[in-house]
């Protein structure tokens, strides 16, 4: 059974992202289609000792463009995020493990928001030993949008089952998929708790919070979480 999921390739991604690329025998990272504003391509949280807090890289976008076409606009963020993430981490277990590779990335030239993100999560991916394999949406070439658009990429790369996040049952034709003979699944991803720093746990962290606190075991701590459909 050849199990697809497509999901936007965020910023630093939290916890659930990576359960999806596990769960999957092809991951495709759906860089081809609308920027979101105000959702995670260009952000998510950390936790800090007053609860938790937003990273955000600015980005210059029009109206209706591609994510893999997304512009980051000037340098400073750089030294914001890397204060941020040091002044909150900097007393994990195993922020030393990880910080100058994640430094060294957040240190680089980026023009595009797609390469960043893209950077950051194959260092993740190796980090956790994740073995499925990946691919870009655009190196489809797939001209659909919505559920036509998963649809293509479902049958392009031999899907037995496509897997969607929760929200697709909102959204999602089930009807072209059934008519396909591709099963759809929906997962439900069940955070696990792992040791935080900083207080009381806190879920749907950026995945560092995860690597920070508790290292070579997050690996196993990623494979135990379940991920269920309904």
């Amino acid at each position: 059974m050849t199990i697809i999921s497509i999901r936007q390739p965020g910023y630093l991604p939290y916890l659930g992202f990576f359960k999806k690329i596990q769960s999957s025998d092809i991951f495709v990272f759906l860089d081809d289609v609308q920027y979101e504003r105000s959702g995670f391509d260009n952000r998510n949280k950390i936790k800090t000792v007053d609860g938790n807090m937003w990273l955000t890289v600015p980005v210059r976008n029009k109206f209706g463009q591609k994510l893999n076409q997304v512009i980051i606009i000037d340098s400073e963020w750089r030294s914001n995020h890397r204060l941020s993430i040091r002044t909150n981490y900097q007393k994990a277990p195993y922020f030393s493990k990880y910080w100058d590779t994640i430094d060294e990335i957040l240190c680089s030239k980026w023009e595009k928001l797609l390469d960043l993100n893209l950077k950051l999560i194959q260092f993740f991916i190796k980090e956790l030993r994740l073995n499925t394999k990946t691919i870009l949406s655009s190196e489809l070439q797939i001209e659909l949008s919505g559920s036509e658009k998963l649809l293509e990429i479902c049958k392009k790369l031999g899907a037995k089952t496509y897997m969607s996040g929760e929200n697709g049952k909102q959204y999602l034709d089930q009807k072209i998929f059934a008519d396909s003979k591709i099963k759809v699944i929906y997962e439900k991803f069940q955070h696990p708790i792992y040791r935080q720093i900083n207080g009381n746990f806190i879920s749907n962290m950026a995945i560092i919070d995860l690597l920070f606190n508790e290292g070579e075991n997050s690996k196993d701590i990623l494979l135990n979480s379940t991920n269920l459909d309904a």
